[in-house]
C-alpha cells in the first residue's frame, strides 16, 4: 500500500499485503547470552520430568557445556531441591542472577524467591505464566549454552507462553508405561507441532526396576506402549530410565549433580544436533 508507514500496530485494515505476522517473542535481559532452549515437557503430571531435567542439565555440564535450569513449575518447583541451592546470587538494576550449584549449574525457580519454601504459591494462569516470562526477560543468564525448562505437565498457560515466549529449539517429551500415556502424549507433540517447535524425542520413565537378586528387568507399570505412539509420530524413544531410589534419593538431597547420567546419553546427543 502507498501510504503504509511499516507500522502495522497503527493500521486498522486486516487484508494489507505489506502486514507482516508479529512476533510474541520476548526480548532477554539485555545482559543474558544464553545459545539454545530446551523444553522438556509431559502431558500430565507424575513421570518424573523434572528428574529427567535435571539429569539432562548434569550430563550436558559434564560435556564441558555452560547450563542452565528454568523451573517453570510455579505450582510445583523442585529445581532447587535436586541442585542442592535455596537463594539467587542477588540482583541488580540490571536484573536478577540466577542461583550457582556447587559444579557451576544455573538455577532459577520460584522457590528461590519466597520467604518460605513451603508456602504455596496461589496465583491464577495469567499471573503464573507472567512470572515464567520474567525468569527469561529479567533474570541474568551468563553465558549459557543449554538453557533446560522445566515445564509444568498439560498443555495450558505456561506451556502456551514458554512457546510463545521463549526461543525454544526443541522438545523433550518425558512419558511412562501406562496405557493412558498414549492418549496423553499424542496432546503433548500435537501442541509442540501446532507451535512448531520440533520433538527431539520421547524419555520413558519408570520404564522398569532391576531386581537386586538376579538383575531381571521387571515391568512395574505393565508392558509399554511408548513403541507405537513413537511410531506413529516417527519420533526416536531416546531412553528408557529404570525406578532407582539411589536417583531419587539424591534428588531429594541436592545430590544430583552425583548421580550417572549414562542412561540419557543418547537424549544429549540428540539436545546436541539439534537445530
Amino acid at each position: 500500500m502507498s501510504s503504509c508507514n511499516g507500522d502495522c500496530s497503527s493500521c486498522g485494515s486486516s487484508t494489507c499485503g505489506d502486514r507482516k505476522a508479529e512476533s510474541l517473542l520476548a526480548q532477554p535481559n539485555p545482559k543474558s547470552n544464553v545459545k539454545k532452549v530446551i523444553a522438556v515437557v509431559s502431558g500430565k503430571g507424575g513421570v518424573g520430568k523434572s528428574t529427567v531435567t535435571s539429569l539432562l542439565a548434569v550430563a550436558m555440564a559434564r560435556r564441558g557445556k555452560r547450563v542452565g535450569v528454568l523451573d517453570a513449575d510455579i505450582t510445583g518447583p523442585s529445581a532447587p531441591t535436586a541442585f542442592g541451592v535455596t537463594e539467587c546470587q542477588g540482583a541488580s538494576e540490571d536484573g536478577l542472577y540466577p542461583a550457582v550449584s556447587r559444579t557451576g549449574i544455573q538455577v532459577m525457580s520460584i522457590n528461590l524467591l519466597l520467604d518460605n519454601p513451603a508456602d504455596p504459591v496461589v496465583w491464577r494462569g495469567p499471573v503464573i505464566a507472567g512470572a515464567v516470562k520474567q525468569f527469561w526477560t529479567d533474570v541474568i543468564w551468563e553465558d549459557v549454552d543449554y538453557l533446560f525448562v522445566d515445564m509444568p505437565p498439560g498443555t495450558g498457560d505456561v506451556p502456551l507462553t514458554v512457546f510463545q515466549s521463549l526461543p525454544v529449539d526443541g522438545v523433550v517429551i518425558v512419558t511412562s508405561p501406562q496405557d493412558l500415556v498414549s492418549m496423553i502424549v499424542a496432546k503433548a507433540v500435537k501442541m509442540a507441532e501446532m507451535m512448531h517447535i520440533p520433538v527431539l524425542g520421547f524419555v520413558e520413565n519408570y520404564a522398569y526396576i532391576r531386581c537386586p537378586d538376579c538383575g531381571k528387568q521387571i515391568q512395574v507399570f505393565g508392558k509399554s506402549h511408548l513403541d507405537d505412539i513413537a511410531q506413529q509420530f516417527q519420533l526416536p524413544v531416546l531412553a528408557r530410565l529404570p525406578i532407582d531410589p539411589a536417583v531419587a534419593e539424591a534428588y531429594d538431597s541436592g545430590l544430583m549433580e552425583t548421580v550417572d547420567t549414562a542412561p540419557v546419553a543418547a537424549v544429549i546427543e540428540a539436545i546436541r544436533n539439534a537445530g
